[in-house]
């Protein structure tokens, strides 16, 4: 149809007015009309395209993510545990955080249940996401490989737990919540959906300092002002967070 109407421009150009019944000034008009749906067409194929490698990076992640964990999650397992503080509201936190990390994301992945909370970011932003979702998992692993046999899915303490306090844990007593911090605003850049993208962060937030608190106090009840020389010299999830902290005080 295109190279029809091409021709028929061309013979209007030319002044070969003779083609029946054909009007130079619509076929134009129509010719301008085609150009236009097949640029639209191929900006939202591109745009489709781009958010399905958004989808497939995010999960990929995912399967990292467990991959990472698996091993450490047998020897925890295996661990003998002489304490444990999980309380209600933190179970009900961790639970949202698995809904809004997981469970939405999927339906946003699978369905097009949610497109109608859809947003669209620049490219450049969607990669940014990107990177930031590899510096998630590269802490994420860096974080499991410097604890070993001291990690623990919740707030455990193990029979042969040491203080670890080198490695990533040299510049912050947190890189796991660093990693979920960093994972939620890529969640934001690559899951573009107001309900499956942004809200895994609005509950981290809460549970950050809930759980982090909790942790820090049974560190101080376990390891006492060796914890405590160690917190004076790290940040929480900032490196040189410290600095900031003592000043608050």
């Amino acid at each position: 149809m295109v190279v029809s109407i091409r021709r028929l421009r061309k013979h209007c150009l030319l002044g070969q007015r003779d083609l029946p019944e054909v009007n130079c000034q619509l076929a134009s008009y129509v010719l301008r009309i085609t150009i236009n749906k097949l640029r639209i067409t191929f900006y939202e194929f591109l745009f489709e395209t781009i958010t399905i490698l958004y989808k497939l990076a995010y999960w990929a992640g995912v399967i990292a993510q467990v991959v990472i964990r698996y091993p450490y999650q047998q020897t925890a397992k295996a661990g003998v545990k002489t304490g444990q503080r999980v309380s209600r509201t933190e179970r009900i936190l961790l639970l949202l955080l698995t809904i809004f990390a997981g469970l939405i994301p999927l339906v946003y992945s699978l369905t097009h249940w949610l497109d109608f909370d859809n947003y669209h970011l620049p490219v450049w932003l969607g990669l940014c996401g990107l990177l930031l979702l590899v510096l998630s998992l590269f802490i994420f692993w860096r974080a499991h490989f410097d604890l070993k046999a001291n990690w623990s899915p919740s707030l455990e303490i193990h029979l042969d737990h040491t203080l670890v306090t080198d490695g990533i844990y040299r510049l912050v007593r947190h890189p796991m919540y660093l990693s979920q911090l960093l994972w939620a605003l890529a969640q934001i850049l690559l899951i573009q959906n107001w309900l499956a993208g942004p809200l895994n962060l609005f509950f981290f937030i809460p549970f950050y300092f809930l759980r982090s608190r909790a942790e820090e106090k049974m560190m101080l009840d376990r390891f006492g002002d060796q914890y405590r020389v160690y917190m004076q010299k790290t940040g929480g999830i900032f490196p040189f967070g410290h600095c900031v902290e003592s000043k608050g005080k």
